[in-house]
């Protein structure tokens, strides 16, 4: 199972999400990165979990973006994933950077934040930080009846 590290694009309206014991966080409308490691046993699987949650909206929550891929006002627009040995989830997260919601999925390291805000599209963007960190990333789009094209 190849291991690595990915990235979620999700897109939403304005909206206001209770994410665990983070509480209420305000979301504005637009696009959002979540940066995330798939270095455990499941490897980059984890990644395809993310878009059957956001599919099914099937299975309680466990992690932070669990409850943003729950809400119905969250649309999984895309998935970028590397394989990679290297632990390299905080790079990738330094290197997308910027507007961000505070401690949202980086409760295990000293990071600011896993989660970007974007008012445009950001995977350009994000395809250049996985790039700078000498990645070689697959995007995968979802479409709107949440199936991977």
């Amino acid at each position: 199972m190849d291991k690595g590290v990915y990235a979620l694009i999700l897109e939403n309206p304005r909206r206001e999400v209770r994410v665990g014991a983070l509480g209420v966080r305000e979301f504005a409308a637009g696009r959002h990165i979540y940066i995330g490691s798939a270095r455990g046993s499941g490897g980059l699987a984890r990644a395809d979990r993310h878009v059957r949650l956001a599919r099914f909206r099937d299975r309680s929550p466990r992690w932070h973006i669990d409850y943003l891929l729950l809400d119905s006002g969250f649309t999984l627009a895309a998935v970028l994933t590397a394989a990679t040995d290297r632990d390299c989830e905080c790079d990738l997260a330094r290197a997308v950077g910027g507007n961000s919601v505070s401690r949202f999925g980086c409760s295990d390291c000293a990071c600011p934040s896993h989660l970007f805000y974007r008012p445009e599209d950001p995977v350009p963007e994000v395809l250049d930080a996985f790039a700078r960190l000498n990645l070689a990333v697959r995007i995968t789009t979802i479409k709107n009846e949440g199936r991977m094209q």
